[in-house]
C-alpha cells in the first residue's frame, strides 16, 4: 500500500468567489490560488495551516468528471476538522453562519460542533 501523505478536499461549489469569501472571511482561511487572476473564478485554493481545500466552478468540474452531472452539489460530504479553542472558534461563529450541530462533548470523549457552507457541505470542527 502507497504512504498517504495528504489529504485534500476537492469541492464542487455553486461560486467559487462565493465559497472563497466565506472560508477566508468566515473561517478565517487564506486564499493561496485562484484561476482565473480575474473574476468570474473556476477554481481556488484556500488553507488554514496544514488543511487545504480545494474550490471547483461546477462545468470544468462536471467536463473532468463527468460522474458529477447527476449529482447534487453538497451532497452528504463531511469536512471534519480538529481544532483548538472550539468554544472561541463556535463563540466567533455564532450568527455568521449556519449550525447544524450544537456545540457538545459527545460520548466518545470529543466536543464538536457543524456549520454548513453556501452550498450545503457540513464541516464539523472537533476538539479532543
Amino acid at each position: 500500500m502507497p504512504h498517504v501523505k495528504k489529504l485534500t478536499p476537492n469541492l464542487v461549489v455553486s461560486n467559487v468567489e462565493r465559497s472563497v469569501a466565506f472560508y477566508c472571511d468566515v473561517l478565517g482561511f487564506a486564499l493561496t490560488q485562484k484561476v482565473p487572476d480575474q473574476s468570474p473564478l473556476v477554481f481556488a485554493a484556500v488553507q488554514s495551516g496544514d488543511v487545504e481545500v480545494f474550490l471547483n466552478a461546477p462545468e470544468p468540474a462536471m467536463a473532468e468528471y463527468p460522474a458529477f452531472k447527476s449529482r447534487p452539489i453538497g451532497g452528504t460530504l463531511t469536512l471534519f476538522m480538529e481544532v483548538e479553542g472550539i468554544s472561541a472558534l463556535h463563540d466567533a461563529l455564532a450568527g455568521r453562519v449556519s449550525v447544524v450541530m450544537p456545540l457538545e462533548r459527545k460520548w466518545y470523549g470529543v466536543t464538536e460542533f457543524a456549520i454548513t457552507d453556501p452550498d450545503g457541505y457540513v464541516i464539523t470542527f472537533a476538539e479532543r
